[in-house]
């Protein structure tokens, strides 16, 4: 497995931005607009075929790979001249997708399993994963009773309603040998979960790792050595991140367009993880200087680095990939948990003939 440095140190020392405190206790935002978009400049003299994009929400550090792709040009080298947005969370970016709106997006692609059972006319298929393990997390505090997921049993947990991680506690209840009905529930706008852990309001907190962790070390002095971190995947759920999405009508008629995304962002991806400070410093030149965080950005890769963009699979099946056994169990586990009256096949869930040859996808 590929050893990454410590890049928190590092960066922050060679970073001449200015850090600039966000509102909200949540998010950091690098961009602050829905409508704005990017681009990268395409040669005069090729014709290039427009792809819209879009995120699954703020554009962020860990969105590097899309960076380098538009920065380094390897979409213009595909014949592609791709803008992106913004997105609002997985079950947006993938209505939206399915709507037209985008041709290509990025989300859950287990909320996306979701999608597909209640629009068997708006097909969605994953064609490439982005982050090889989940972020999804049950978050404590260190020196709190409850140090390990079979021991959150009479714990108050502060999730908004719909939140990924909270939807699927009864299947992790289930891994760990946990009752799943132990747990009290408190809903919870998104911008204040932290603050519920930080002020002592809930016993813990469910979220996205990328998401909360960097806001509790770098905004509530809560930084992960005083946190108990209890990832699904590291409790029965071995579940995939973000994956590249798409309707299956546009690939079927686009196919080249969707082979050279994948293989453009993959690039970027590649790119990412050889020189994971280089590519955070050229997700600056598309983020907005004012809202851009150097340290919450920078813990947010290193977050990404360690647990995320790799797996022990990886340098197995490459970039991209997935294992058919490990998505079909999973797949089933979600099913479960969202109460899908039927369990999607791999092949519906997930299409690898998108991808380029391995020894193009090795990390």
């Amino acid at each position: 497995m590929t050893v990454f440095r410590p890049l928190l140190g590092s960066l922050l020392l060679a970073a001449s931005l200015t850090v600039v405190a966000c509102a909200g206790p949540t998010e950091v935002a690098t961009t602050d607009a829905a409508e704005t978009t990017t681009e990268a400049a395409a040669p005069s003299t090729t014709e290039l075929t427009p792809v819209k994009f879009t995120l699954s929400w703020l554009f962020q550090g860990v969105d590097a790979p899309l960076a380098i792709a538009l920065g380094k040009g390897y979409f213009a080298e595909e014949g592609l001249d791709v803008t992106f947005e913004r997105g609002f969370g997985s079950a947006d970016s993938i209505t939206k997708i399915a709507a037209g709106q985008y041709d290509i997006g990025e989300g859950d692609m287990y909320s996306m399993m979701e999608f597909n059972e209640k629009n068997p006319d708006q097909q969605l298929v994953a064609v490439a994963i982005k982050f090889n393990r989940s972020p999804f997390v049950i978050v404590t505090k260190a020196d709190s009773e409850f140090s390990e997921p079979a021991k959150l049993g009479g714990a108050n947990l502060a999730a908004p309603a719909g939140d990924g991680p909270r939807r699927l506690w009864p299947v992790l209840a289930k891994e760990v040998g946990a009752d799943p009905d132990s747990v009290q529930w408190t809903n919870v706008e998104p911008q204040l979960r932290e603050s519920m852990l930080a002020q002592n309001n809930a016993d813990g907190i469910s979220c996205f790792s990328i998401s909360c962790l960097p806001v509790l070390s770098q905004k509530l002095s809560l930084p992960q050595d005083q946190l108990n971190v209890f990832y699904y995947n590291d409790h029965g759920l071995d579940l995939y991140g973000n994956a590249l999405i798409v309707r299956k009508d546009f690939l079927e008629a686009n196919p080249d367009v969707v082979r050279g995304f994948v293989a453009a962002y993959i690039k970027g991806m590649k790119d990412t993880l050889a020189d994971p400070e280089a590519a955070l410093a050229v997700v600056t030149e598309y983020a907005d200087a004012e809202l851009f965080d150097t340290a919450i950005e920078t813990e947010r890769m290193q977050i990404a680095m360690d647990r995320l963009y790799l797996g022990p699979e990886t340098e197995t099946i490459g970039l991209g990939a997935v294992d058919p056994t490990r998505l079909e169990a999973t797949i089933a586990q979600v099913a479960e948990g969202f109460g899908l009256t039927t369990i999607p096949s791999v092949e519906a869930v997930f299409d690898s003939s998108f991808l380029p040859p391995k020894e193009d996808r090795m990390p």
